[in-house]
């Protein structure tokens, strides 16, 4: 089930809200929380009902897992128990998400022709994986209490941060379920929440969806592109997966909000930041939080010399850029921004202040940086990722082709066009002006965390919150489902 969808929007929500809050305010807590778990299996299951089989056993698995660790405290006694959920986890992730990538690379290698298994990728796999598994190696440390079976599942399948993220700790949500004052409708919270909700339902169906048509248009046709056309899918590539992930995350704030729930945000404007390191503190925030704890950390950090932190640094986002698709062209990406890491990590250990020109050159070049590397991200493979950088840096500018200006002919734009009997006579102003207003959107607006944080629920919120959020509804015939769903 997808969040801009009209079963979500006018079934699901508030029959769950509706159920979740009557149950509690008759004070039947774990019912309520039994009711809201079975209503997280019912949004995964929406998408195929087979999936569920594969989290439920998982569930039941890193939970018996979680027990049995609780049950020594020596660690050298729990250690098989970790590395069996490790392992578990891991195996799980692997067989569903890299068996077929491992066969077509042994079949590239070896000039083999083993047959692919077609295996469909569960959804969310890669994020409530690395929730259990963090959940698993906290328990190890003894960082963890002790929690009945019905909130550990709540932890894991709470349907906001299922599917896509972010990537939540025991101790940011488990203990928000079993709080009792977090029982009772808040209408503060509710409408926040909404608010919240509105801000990323309208970036997805009026930016990142328009963006998408003509991204998915320019990779599969990428030879009949100019390098207008090539750069103009570039940086719409660039802002589609921004404000589709980001207007993710923020439908799951506001949905959590709702719930009273406070779930972590995962943007902080990553496109203003100065240096890729900047930028990966500021996107997908709670991956990177992961991939620090658990893997950077114990691999020893910067504590054993300047080598070593590079390359623990490289691990990271080999890892990183393997976690984010079963494909070579994921590992480059990956292995790009490790290595532009080490060595803006490499030049700011060198000076001690960075001059406030330096800065902006840094905004530039990372920005352009972050733009080429989403080329090999978005191709179906490294060569399809070449072909558009070659056209886009051969100079060989022409008008833009037609059919990426008329995606940008949104049935609002026409109708308003038409009422004003506008007629342009240079049509290229309208795919950059979109582009341009994107754009500003994103490094000069005020970012949802800031608007989150300051949201009061006046006539000026609520008018807004009712323009963007019938605006976004009426725009929904166009259902698409979320970039990081893929992942």
């Amino acid at each position: 089930m997808l969040f801009n969808s009209y079963i979500f929007i006018l079934l699901f929500i508030p029959l769950c809200l509706l159920g979740y809050f009557l149950l509690n305010r008759i004070k039947l807590f774990v019912p309520a929380q039994f009711f809201l778990f079975g209503m997280s299996l019912w949004f995964y299951g929406y998408f195929n009902y087979r999936y569920l089989l594969i989290i439920i056993v998982s569930i039941f698995i890193n939970y018996g897992l979680y027990v049995f660790i609780g049950k020594f405290r020596v660690q050298k006694k729990a250690l098989p128990f970790l590395i069996a959920g490790i392992v578990f986890n891991l195996g799980i992730l692997g067989f569903f998400k890299y068996t077929d990538f491992f066969i077509d690379t042994i079949n590239h290698v070896f000039k083999s022709n083993l047959p692919l298994l077609k295996i469909v990728l569960p959804l969310g796999i890669s994020f409530f994986t690395f929730q259990q598994i963090s959940f698993i190696v906290d328990t190890y440390k003894g960082n963890v209490g002790k929690y009945k079976f019905i909130y550990y599942a709540s932890f894991v399948a709470f349907f906001p941060q299922l599917i896509a993220g972010p990537i939540v700790t025991h101790d940011e949500l488990i203990n928000q379920f079993t709080d009792e004052s977090k029982k009772r409708l808040d209408f503060d919270n509710l409408t926040k929440g909404i608010f919240m909700f509105t801000i990323g339902l309208s970036k997805k169906v009026l930016i990142a969806d328009v963006l998408g048509a003509i991204v998915n248009y320019g990779y599969v046709a990428s030879e009949r592109l100019n390098s207008a056309s090539a750069w103009l899918v570039i940086l719409c590539y660039t802002l589609q997966i921004y404000f589709d992930f980001s207007g993710y995350c923020d439908m799951a704030v506001g949905l959590g909000k709702m719930f009273n729930i406070d779930i972590p945000m995962n943007f902080n404007s990553p496109y203003k930041s100065k240096s890729i390191n900047e930028f990966w503190d500021r996107w997908h925030m709670t991956l990177t939080r992961f991939f620090t704890r658990y893997i950077y950390i114990p691999l020893g950090g910067n504590r054993k010399g300047e080598a070593r932190t590079y390359l623990n640094i490289f691990i990271v986002f080999f890892l990183s850029g393997l976690w984010h698709g079963a494909g070579w062209n994921f590992i480059l990406w990956g292995v790009m921004h490790g290595i532009f890491c080490i060595i803006t990590r490499f030049i700011e250990k060198r000076f001690e202040k960075i001059p406030k020109a330096l800065g902006y050159l840094g905004w530039i070049v990372t920005f352009i940086f972050v733009n080429i590397t989403w080329v090999f991200f978005r191709a179906e493979s490294i060569p399809a990722a070449l072909d558009i950088l070659k056209t886009a840096f051969s100079f060989k500018f022409a008008p833009i082709d037609p059919i990426i200006i008329n995606a940008f002919r949104t049935p609002e734009l026409i109708q308003l066009m038409a009422f004003a009997d506008i007629e342009l006579k240079f049509p290229n102003i309208i795919p950059w002006g979109f582009m341009i207003v994107s754009t500003v959107i994103a490094l000069f607006l005020p970012n949802s965390k800031k608007m989150f944080d300051k949201f009061k629920p006046n006539a000026a919120t609520l008018l807004f919150t009712i323009i963007f959020f019938v605006w976004s509804f009426i725009s929904l015939s166009g259902v698409s489902t979320f970039l990081y769903f893929n992942f």
